[in-house]
């Protein structure tokens, strides 16, 4: 007898069950819904690309993460990390043939080798949505109102949206005279909420002294709502700075619109989000749950009016935001809300023995015609079996057609759960009734 080969999968990597992979499905689908609804299309890109696409800027602790390696025509080539990089070289490829402002969402799997946790692996799902070919604070406060309808849609409960502006913490660093040191600067900031305050302070103090990193700690310090801290942080900066009244402005325009659109109770001002990636150059945000804030953000993003300049001389300056699907789900399952399986099959025909396989699949058909959900049972099998195979896949209903039945032209509908048997005249009154019931 051969060897067996052990199954199993990658560390980082997983299966979905029928049962997971319906819920996110599910959640897919409700996200898919929220981004049409303000005017989004979907776009692909290939999984693979060639290394230097991805690696041309997204900073040095992501290129560690990259999975990259040399195929069989010796080319270099690496696996998409996140799809906003793919995007950019998407859009500088594709400009002439699409339309501006472009609004797009691409829902698919990245890859990241990095280490694993709860809620992070290192092939996971990533929903973004993107609005390029405009720098408008309208732009970015749609993208927040998308996050904000998403998480609603998506029965998350309440979140809070936290947001920047990573010029006006660079003009203050300009100010501050450690400019020169913003990238090692807003890393070591964006790492706070994992490592605390006084180990940030420890990397600040080794990159410029101890009175500057008290003076960020201080300037990332929040106020008591969103214009205190607004003007707090501008106050760290030269008032003759057109940069920085500019992203101050922009702020405030943000939070007005918000406020408009009803949804400016999720928006909290957060100088100390700056998000890791190198190519952000304007609002950024990052979402989390209230319930559960310890599972990292759920949804983030920001503007990056430059990284299209990789690819090409064309400005298409951007903002978008990816929502982290899985972290999503790990936190839900945390949380224990219930997830939606939207479509599961509602009836099974079961298999007697007596009706013809024949006229199941014709009544199947049937019935999949008047907008049902079904499936033929394959094998005459003893009822308490099929029983336990619906019950299984969440089927709360069997239809039972047996010699008795095909005679009388009857259907009779078994409900599993309340172990009860009803029986309808034609399969219009069988298929309202399956409609309109919510078991």
């Amino acid at each position: 007898m051969p060897d067996i080969i052990e199954p199993r999968v990658l560390k980082g990597f997983r299966d979905y069950l029928p049962d997971a992979e319906q819920a996110r499905n599910s959640l897919l689908s409700r996200l898919e819904s929220v981004f049409r609804s303000f005017g989004f299309v979907p776009i692909d890109t290939p999984a693979l690309e060639y290394a230097e696409i991805l690696l041309g800027k997204g900073g040095g602790e992501t290129d560690k993460q990259v999975y990259r390696f040399t195929d069989n025509g010796g080319r270099e080539v690496a696996l998409r990390f996140d799809l906003t990089v793919p995007f950019a070289r998407f859009m500088a490829e594709h400009v002439e043939e699409l339309y501006l402002p472009f609004r797009r969402y691409h829902m698919a799997k990245v890859w990241r080798g990095e280490n694993t946790q709860r809620g992070r692996y290192r092939e996971f799902m990533q929903c973004d949505f993107d609005i390029v070919g405009t720098d408008s604070a309208s732009a970015d406060a749609d993208i927040l109102l998308v996050i904000a309808q998403a998480i609603r849609a998506l029965e998350a409960g309440k979140a809070r949206i936290r947001v920047n502006h990573r010029a006006l913490f660079n003009r203050f660093l300009a100010r501050a005279g450690c400019l020169d040191k913003s990238v090692s600067i807003l890393r070591s900031v964006d790492k706070i909420e994992k490592i605390g305050t006084g180990k940030t302070r420890e990397l600040l103090t080794a990159e410029v002294g101890s009175g500057i990193a008290d003076e960020i700690l201080s300037f990332i310090e929040p106020g008591r709502d969103f214009e205190t801290t607004l003007e707090k942080m501008a106050s760290f900066c030269d008032k003759n700075d057109d940069e920085a009244m500019a992203a101050k402005q922009r702020l405030r325009d943000v939070y007005e619109i918000a406020l408009a659109a009803g949804a400016a109770e999720s928006l909290y001002l957060d100088p100390s989000i700056t998000r890791g990636l190198d190519y952000y150059t304007g609002v950024v945000f990052e979402t989390f749950l209230d319930d559960l804030p310890s599972i990292g953000s759920v949804c983030s993003g920001g503007r990056y009016n430059e990284l299209a300049g990789l690819y090409t001389t064309r400005s298409l300056p951007g903002v978008g935001a990816s929502v982290g699907l899985d972290r999503l789900l790990s936190a839900m399952e945390a949380l224990k809300r219930p997830l939606r399986r939207d479509s599961l099959p509602r009836l099974l025909l079961a298999n007697l023995g007596e009706a013809p396989e024949s006229e199941l699949h014709r009544i199947a058909t049937a019935l999949r015609f008047r907008g049902l959900s079904c499936e033929v049972y394959p094998e005459a099998k003893k009822l308490l079996n099929q029983y336990s195979f619906a019950q299984k896949k969440s089927i709360p209903f069997a239809l039972l057609m047996d010699a008795s039945s095909m005679g009388r032209q009857i259907y009779p509908l078994r409900d599993l759960e309340r172990r009860s048997t009803r029986e309808f005249s034609s399969l219009d009154e069988l298929a309202e009734f399956l409609k309109a019931t919510k078991a």
